[in-house]
């Protein structure tokens, strides 16, 4: 992913207006007697985003024309901010760094990958965040919270967290984080369709963008 990603964020006032979410692969076989089986394909759900409507004016198609030809259309990945959630806390609150359990200590384990838990009583999700936003981390451990740059740091290419040697968490000790996070996506298209009569009759040409799936780093 390195070589084909551009650690550059879409145009955050293309972004604001923009419609998506998850998306599922789920197997549903329907039985003689009408019974369902049903099978989970997908470890991770795969977020889908259309940016049409944020397409509002000749200047925001220019530089909409100028970030496609500079990704080469879905060849690079970049950062896109998901305007409905980009961010640990709970809507409206500001970052903690009690937000999120991204593991446990054993005494020996230092790195630990950033996640996102959706859920709580019966099947929560820990959706792996590879890509925070620099400079929002905050971390803690055992309710504690610890100095990024001295302590541990993140890589914020991976939303891999490393403890420097000498302060790996004790056995038993939660780590928890808060931070803001972009989403790695590409065009889903290499063709861009747009019109300028488009903007005075109110039509919105469909412009998709594609969750890159990424696997967590090894700790």
């Amino acid at each position: 992913m390195n070589t084909d990603f551009h650690e550059v964020v879409f145009p955050l006032a293309l972004s604001m207006q923009a419609r998506g979410g998850p998306q599922r692969h789920t197997n549903i076989v329907t039985t003689g007697a009408g019974r369902e089986n049903r099978i989970s394909r997908w470890a991770y759900s795969r977020y889908h985003y259309d940016i049409g409507s944020g397409i509002k004016t000749r200047a925001d198609l220019a530089l909409l024309l100028s970030f496609f030809e500079e990704r080469r259309g879905a060849f690079y990945g970049f950062r896109f901010r998901d305007p409905l959630d980009h961010s640990s806390a709970e809507p409206d609150m500001a970052v903690t760094p009690f937000d999120q359990p991204i593991g446990q200590g054993d005494g020996t384990r230092l790195a630990f990958q950033l996640v996102k838990t959706y859920g709580a009583a019966f099947a929560p999700y820990a959706r792996p965040i590879f890509k925070p936003v620099a400079g929002t981390l905050r971390l803690a451990v055992a309710g504690v919270e610890v100095a990024l740059g001295q302590n541990a740091d993140c890589d914020p290419r991976t939303g891999l967290v490393r403890f420097r040697s000498g302060h790996c968490p004790a056995p038993g000790q939660t780590v928890t984080a808060g931070f803001e996070f972009d989403v790695p996506v590409r065009f889903a298209d290499d063709r861009l369709e747009a019109a300028l009569d488009a903007f005075g009759s109110g039509e919105i040409t469909k412009i998709s963008l594609i969750e890159l799936l990424c696997q967590p780093e090894k700790a």
